[in-house]
């Protein structure tokens, strides 16, 4: 399913978050959004994942717009791993991940023997099998961006909108939610702080700064010393990964 974000503005409290941003999330593609705190990531993500209004522009998929379908239907296309969520009760890890499964139920369905095999593979793909019956209030940061990704991939969406989702987790656990993203076979549009897991990662970046996008395109293509150090403010020495030929970028001080 392909994403465009069209000229999405929005403006909260008399200020401008983001401004006229376009964007294209190609269908079966892994596309990132990069830049310096406050830059607009989450605000546009917010916007993606129906969470947030915009005040102008349209999210479209396939060409639909978001906003104009019900919020069951734009649950049943998008899932979401916000950067900040609260669970307010102790439910179970499975419960969790069970939740991903609402989107596909009746008001007072229960869940089916395939809602339950769904959430068993949805463990089995994030490593936390283990953790199924552990209450969500018990864990540890990394395990529970786990489990959110778990439900996420439960619900079984054809786009998946991702805010950070290497947050909390140790190195081997950033790179394999990374490579589950890429397996899952879905459109994902996500949001990293860290330009390497990006360039690794990515097929596409777009370089937000101040609300707007500043460039987009292949990793390798936006990534440059001079783009770097115009929008970080930091120098950056640009590299090939050995084994995948990924640009890799060692930083120091202007």
């Amino acid at each position: 399913m392909d994403v465009r974000l069209d000229a999405l503005t929005v403006t909260a409290a008399g200020r401008r978050l983001i401004s006229q941003l376009s964007a294209e999330a190609p269908a079966g593609a892994v596309t990132g959004l990069v830049g310096p705190n406050g830059s607009g990531k989450s605000t546009t993500l917010r916007c993606a994942y129906r969470a947030l209004r915009p005040s102008a522009g349209y999210v479209r998929l396939d060409g639909a717009d978001l906003w104009q379908l019900s919020a069951r239907e734009g649950a049943r296309r998008v899932a979401a791993l916000p950067q900040e969520h609260q669970v307010e009760f102790d439910f179970t890890a499975a419960e969790v991940v069970a939740m991903g499964r609402t989107p596909h139920q009746s008001a007072f369905g229960r869940d089916s023997a395939t809602d339950r095999e769904l959430c068993a593979r949805a463990l089995r793909q994030v490593d936390a099998t283990h953790l199924a019956d552990r209450g969500f209030l018990t864990l540890s940061g990394g395990e529970r961006q786990r489990v959110l990704i778990a439900r996420a991939l439960a619900q079984q969406p054809r786009v998946l909108v991702l805010d950070e989702p290497t947050n909390h987790l140790d190195i081997r656990h950033q790179l394999e939610t990374l490579a589950l993203v890429r397996a899952a076979g879905v459109t994902a549009l996500l949001a990293l702080h860290d330009l390497n897991l990006a360039a690794a990662t990515c097929d596409r970046l777009y370089v937000l700064s101040d609300g707007k996008v500043v460039a987009g395109g292949k990793p390798d293509e936006v990534l440059t010393p001079e783009l770097v150090a115009e929008v970080f403010g930091v120098r950056a020495h640009v590299l090939a990964h050995p084994v995948s030929g990924a640009p890799q970028l060692v930083f120091d001080t202007l």
